[in-house]
């Protein structure tokens, strides 16, 4: 029945006896009780073994006497069966779970004595010294005081103690550290040991609760976060799932060396075994379906030192349902659901007005709300049907009145809307399947409400016929379609730019000073009751997450639904149907076949290959049919392989210069190739000659792309020029216009370019790693990243895109691959490679690349790995060609060789 939620906020168990408790000593009513004597730093518990009875806890700073009998009374023989006894006189003492009931504490006041006989007689000295320290303790003045001198005592029996080895699961295993710790579940902190090995980690508590010793294997180990505790960085949670809410354990240290250092020893350990995952590579999982909005926002918290142990940063979730009236819920109603781009305290007008009136009367530090979204008292709130006693540790024995319970839904969102001080939103529970928490299956006693009536179970609302409807249609609700565009925005509100500075003043996001990360340097207080003070005031307040984001966080790819064109409204049977049901759209077999081959991609075999330069290959062009393969090189020709006849058919070269890449005009009738002699030459493939000359920039052309009639050419003198062509005649002789129609200017040398499908968006890479999206309609900067890959070229990149979002990856000299969401600018995620990576494809998970050394890999963006090496070219693979289906490549390398590739199922 004993748990550490009997003790007060910030109070230590040390240690435990077994003994009896004398009711009626020398009376004839004298009863003996037998259980566990519980020493701790404010207080004395004793457990009765018999459940019936129950739990006592006397607050030692109403301790009036604690004393052993006199060694003279020890001796007389009259009083002998007191020996090993404890005599505590006290004015106040709290009666718990009698009956073994979950209640309310009952006080008992007045004067009065408990004797409590140990077992081992010999420990009384000890155990009467400890209290009698303990009991100077509580009854110092100043709380700084007080804390000071227990911390003194808790300090002193670490010291004095170490690991135990002996609980070490093998002989063999290797001590790597051991330190002092402190293990913190919710509201409470169990001091002791902490130990990791190569195989282990072992936390051994001092007081041996809940059991002697807690043991992790690290190859179970997942996911390992730092964590703010207390406000300061000492804190260290770990899992041993991908998904769960919960973790193992959470560690709290003494100082950050010993935090940092265990840290670093477990995920040197993970780094052989696990990817670490990142707030930007969970986002691109988010956006594009591959984990749901409910895991999104899961991993958002951990990674923001939100945690299920600590009540004060316990994850947050946000109201999505603002319907609790109707019968029916109706997730295609925008009406139905939050405005999610408003925190709590702004949804209700005329309630912001008035806050907002009182914020600019406000002298600095100024604040729009005098209460946080998120405290350990709103969790408990939600939660008290399922963790009564939790209440009860944080309220010091107390339920709070009836009717400010969790009584019922709709009750409590009208509150949320229109309650003066109310801005409170949601934790994980609403969306998960456990609805323990809104029923009372343990028959609580939870007061009774103005009317009469008993608080119960919570009232729902009249669309959920019980509580685990209520919480499917609540996680309906989380994944709509309506949640999905809109998540977005209350990211931002609470892990994202608008949590801080302008932005927040702006969106009527502004909370005291000390809920904020930094807000308050615990370290630069010298006065320790100041201290624990402000740090009572924060922990109780609450606190906002860690801040994850700084730019606008973009939004989630949401497919939008097919639309039935070849169906009227009414339904059709298949044999009513003017189209047969095996005739799909091209565009559905091309998209399948595009899907079949990226998920072979690691399929991919070596057909034939080639040596046809006498330098490196620099470009791949393919004709329609695939007949015809062109490619350019360092050694300054164009050449056209028939595929068929497996020859080259024509080689040209246009100056002693290198050529740096080519591409064919549609209607397969001319090649345009780019040079480092500054110009961009038109060749006619049906008359087999130079058919015009470009003379468009004042340095190398590095890069080309043709679309409807625009060329878009790159060059080392900093500019990216958008031409209008008109084509010439070349029986005629007639020559290419050309109409410059912008000029797009850059610092230092662009290295490559590339444009979205629908051709209102150009991305250039310079020499200097800096990634620029570009508006084409309009020829202005949208975003620009600077430095992406630090002072590295941007070596290759490439739009990906898939409804409303768009991706673009990027490869650099800094061997990275970055991915930037072109709607924000924000980079979403960054994958690490051995070596430069020279050219890719990608289909927004899976990327396809070709590297310094020659190999082709494959990587699984999401997870940031290679999944598959492909032995491919003896030098860099320097240029890749990919066909409308996916499942041909053809590879220029370093070595000279085209390589044709092909997917075998």
């Amino acid at each position: 029945r004993f748990s550490l939620l009997l003790l007060n906020l910030e109070e230590y168990y040390f240690e435990q006896h077994t003994a009896n408790h004398i009711v009626n000593k020398g009376c004839r009513g004298e009863r003996k009780f037998r259980g566990s004597l519980k020493i701790c730093s404010k207080s004395i518990i004793f457990e009765p073994d018999d459940n019936v009875q129950p739990i006592i806890k006397i607050p030692l700073r109403d301790c009036i006497s604690i004393k052993a009998p006199e060694d003279n009374e020890a001796n007389n023989p009259f009083t002998r069966d007191t020996s090993g006894g404890i005599s505590v006189v006290c004015n106040q003492v709290f009666l718990i779970k009698e009956r073994n009931i979950i209640a309310p504490y009952k006080t008992v006041r007045g004067r009065t004595e408990h004797l409590f006989q140990l077992d081992v007689a010999g420990k009384v000295g000890d155990v009467v010294q400890t209290l009698h320290q303990l009991y100077r303790a509580s009854c110092l003045d100043k709380m700084g005081d007080q804390a000071a001198m227990i911390t003194a005592i808790l300090q002193s029996r670490l010291a004095r103690t170490s690991f135990d080895k002996n609980r070490f699961q093998s002989i063999s295993e290797t001590l790597h550290m051991e330190c002092k710790a402190e293990m913190v579940t919710p509201l409470v902190t169990n001091p002791g040991h902490v130990c990791v090995t190569d195989a282990n980690l072992y936390f051994q508590p001092l007081n041996g609760y809940p059991k002697p010793v807690v043991q992790i294997t690290l190859q179970n180990v997942r996911r390992i976060y730092k964590r703010r505790h207390g406000l300061m960085p000492l804190g260290l949670e770990v899992f041993c799932t991908e998904n769960d809410l919960c973790s193992d354990i959470y560690l709290k240290f003494y100082n950050y060396q010993d935090r940092d250092e265990l840290y670093f020893l477990i995920a040197t350990y993970l780094e052989n075994h696990i990817t670490e995952h990142t707030a930007e590579s969970y986002m691109l999982q988010w956006q594009r379906g591959h984990i749901s909005n409910y895991q999104y926002l899961l991993h958002l918290n951990n990674l923001a030192d939100r945690s299920c142990n600590d009540l004060s940063q316990y994850p947050v979730f946000p109201w999505i349902i603002a319907d609790y009236s109707s019968s029916v819920l109706d997730l295609t109603k925008p009406e139905t659901f939050r405005d999610l781009s408003k925190p709590i305290g702004a949804l209700n007008k005329e309630r912001l007005d008035r806050l907002l009136t009182r914020y600019q009367e406000m002298p600095e530090p100024k604040f729009m709300y005098g209460s946080h979204y998120s405290s350990p008292g709103y969790v408990l709130f939600y939660l008290v049907r399922v963790a009564p006693e939790y209440m009860l540790c944080l309220q010091n024995g107390k339920f709070d009145h009836a009717d400010r319970m969790f009584n019922s839904l709709a009750e409590t969102w009208k509150n949320c809307l229109d309650g003066a001080t109310d801005f409170k939103e949601l934790i994980p529970e609403f969306y998960e399947s456990d609805s323990s928490f809104l029923v009372n299956n343990l028959k609580l006693d939870l007061g009774k409400r103005q009317g009469g009536k008993m608080v119960e179970d919570v009232e729902l609302p009249p669309w959920a016929s019980g509580p685990d409807d209520f919480l499917q249609k609540s996680q309906e609700a989380l994944e709509s379609q309506y949640v999905s565009e809109h998540l977005h925005e209350w990211i931002d509100i609470i892990f994202g730019y608008k949590q801080k500075g302008s932005e927040a003043v702006m969106a009527h996001n502004v909370f005291h000073p000390l809920t904020y990360e930094g807000g308050v340097d615990l370290n630069s207080i010298m006065d320790p009751n100041e201290k624990v003070a402000l740090l009572t005031q924060i922990l109780e307040f609450g606190q906002t997450p860690k801040q994850l984001f700084t730019t606008p966080h973009p939004r989630r790819i949401v497919p939008k639904l097919r639309s039935l064109s070849r169906t009227s409204s009414h339904s059709v049977s298949i044999a009513e149907s003017p189209v047969s049901p095996n005739e799909e759209s091209f565009e559905d077999l091309t998209e399948e076949s595009i899907t079949l081959a990226w998920n072979n991609i690691a399929k991919l075999k070596l057909d034939e290959q080639y040596k046809i330069h006498k330098e490196a290959i620099t470009g791949i062009a393919v004709t329609c049919n695939g007949s015809s393969v062109f490619t350019t090189s360092q050694d300054s020709t164009l050449k056209m392989f028939s595929k068929e006849s497996k020859t080259i058919q024509r080689s040209v070269s246009f100056s002693n210069m290198a050529l740096s890449s080519c591409l064919i005009l549609p209607g397969d009738t001319t090649v345009i190739s780019s040079s480092w002699d500054n110009h961009i030459y038109f060749y006619s493939i049906a008359f087999g000659r130079q058919q015009d000359i470009l003379m468009g920039h004042d340095d190398a052309v590095s890069k080309i792309c043709w679309r409807d009639g625009c060329l878009y050419s790159a060059s080392w003198d900093s500019t990216v020029k958008v031409w209008h062509c008109v084509p010439g005649e070349t029986s005629s002789n007639k020559k290419h216009h050309f109409e410059l129609l912008a000029e797009l200017e850059h610092d230092v040398s662009v290295n490559t370019i590339d444009l979205n499908a629908a051709n209102t968006l150009l991305a250039s890479g310079t020499k200097e790693g800096t990634i620029t999206v570009w508006d084409v309609s309009t020829a202005t900067v949208l975003h620009q990243t600077e430095r992406l890959h630090l002072l590295f070229g941007v070596v290759s990149l490439a739009f990906f895109f898939c409804a409303d979002s768009r991706h673009l990856l990027s490869a650099g000299e800094d061997c990275c691959f970055k991915v930037i969401d072109v709607q924000t600018g924000m980079l979403i995620s960054s994958v690490t490679a051995e070596e430069p990576q020279r050219c890719f494809k990608w289909d927004g998970n899976t990327i396809l690349s070709g590297s310094q050394s020659g190999e082709l890999l494959i990587w699984d963006l999401l997870g940031g790995k290679v999944v598959e090496r492909i032995k491919g070219h003896t030098g860099a693979v320097m240029s890749m060609w990919m066909n409308e289906q996916c499942n041909r490549v053809i590879t220029g390398g370093e070595d000279k060789q085209i390589m044709f590739w092909k997917l075998q199922y």
